[in-house]
């Protein structure tokens, strides 16, 4: 997603639009409009209704139609988003926001649910939710006067819109609800890492078939659908295989100790600091002054510097004062989020009484990645040891 915007809050929960839409919305609403002289018989078909087709499509009225069903759309996508979040709030999640973007909506948690029937519930009232605004959409066809085309072609539209996106949420592809849904199940006998990368594996072959189906129709939305499926799948993936590794890791265990910390004075020349970074090898240092960490400087913050205004430069005059930090007492999880968060290579790690206890950078981080892993998977393939003989 590229730059998104906050348009208001339900229940204590942001909802933001995406920059996107100023590009999908009006698309949307063009391609209805377009369409309309096609779906009016199958509305009628399906519905039992008598839309007439000629003054939907004469003049403005298409455009108004087009529109209107377009932003229904979006209207049920935040309501299946929005069923998503109250079901994991009641959990005790919290959510971060609900943005409406390209593809459709995204719900996002600041924390993963691991609980196999909480991701089961919370995955798969979306598409009841969508079910459910389908019917309603239904009913309202049902009640609407004669001579209102325009309002029963823009709910019978909603009403089958509605329910095919809940019908294709519900397909086996991580991430979406059927995928989620999948994993869940998985998760009662397995790992939750483990149910995750077989969910991912089993949502990339969907990915793939819905992609080639994309090319032979040429539709360029089901080709980005398949995108956002495999490539969206495969980062959860990962990012669930970090959770499981650094799962009840403290930052303590996997950071740099403060002894071990290289820092420089923040009245060092700029003229010495590349010195320091060819030395020990490392692109940033803490800033410590009096055994207080005070900045961050990093080589990026070396570059905005001329070379000739180095000289009478010092680290101090660059530093970065707006320190980001973590307990040493912190999951090595929350740290790993934090610096992704924060786009930065380091945080510094405080203790209990906020003393400066070290540093944890993303080296640190991708280094234990790879030893704790080795680790499990020994451990994992070492057979248990024989019960004694009584």
């Amino acid at each position: 997603m590229f730059k998104s915007v906050q348009v208001g809050s339900i229940f204590g929960i942001p909802i933001k639009f995406d920059v996107t839409l100023l590009v999908v919305l009006p698309a949307f609403a063009w391609l209805i409009a377009v369409q309309i002289e096609e779906v009016v018989p199958l509305l009628n078909l399906t519905f039992g209704t008598e839309i007439a087709a000629t003054p939907l499509t004469t003049g403005v009225t298409p455009w108004v139609v087009g529109a209107f069903a377009a932003i229904g759309l979006f209207v049920g996508v935040a309501l299946h988003e929005l069923g998503h979040s109250l079901v994991a709030m009641r959990y005790g999640y919290d959510i971060d926001s609900i943005t409406l973007w390209l593809l459709g909506g995204v719900a996002r948690f600041t924390e993963q649910p691991r609980t196999w029937h909480h991701e089961f519930w919370i995955a798969i009232v979306g598409p009841i939710v969508s079910i459910a605004v389908g019917v309603a959409c239904y009913l309202v066809v049902l009640v609407v006067p004669p001579g209102f085309d325009g309002t029963v072609f823009v709910f019978g539209y909603l009403a089958i819109l509605n329910v095919f996106l809940a019908m294709f949420n519900m397909l086996p592809a991580f991430p979406l609800d059927g995928g989620r849904v999948l994993r869940a199940l998985f998760a009662r006998t397995q790992p939750f890492a483990r149910a995750t990368q077989r969910a991912v594996r089993i949502g990339q072959v969907f990915a793939v078939l819905l992609g080639l189906f994309g090319l032979f129709t040429f539709n360029i939305f089901l080709i980005a659908i398949a995108f956002f499926i495999y490539i969206v799948g495969a980062a959860e993936g990962r990012q669930t295989l970090i959770a499981s590794v650094f799962e009840s890791v403290p930052v303590r265990e996997v950071m740099t100790p403060a002894d071990s910390v290289v820092s420089v004075p923040p009245e060092l020349p700029l003229t010495e600091l590349p010195a320091y970074m060819i030395d020990y090898r490392h692109t940033g240092y803490p800033v410590v002054r009096d055994g207080d960490v005070v900045g961050i400087v990093t080589l990026d913050d070396l570059r905005e510097v001329r070379p000739d205004q180095r000289e009478t430069t010092t680290v101090a005059d660059i530093m970065s004062r707006d320190l980001k930090t973590v307990s040493a007492d912190s999951d090595a999880m929350d740290a790993f989020y934090k610096l992704a968060q924060n786009d930065i290579g380091r945080l510094v790690v405080t203790d209990g009484e906020g003393e400066f206890a070290g540093l944890l950078t993303r080296t640190d981080l991708v280094r234990a990645f790879e030893i704790l892993r080795e680790h499990r998977a020994v451990s994992e393939s070492r057979p248990m040891p024989e019960p004694p003989l009584r």
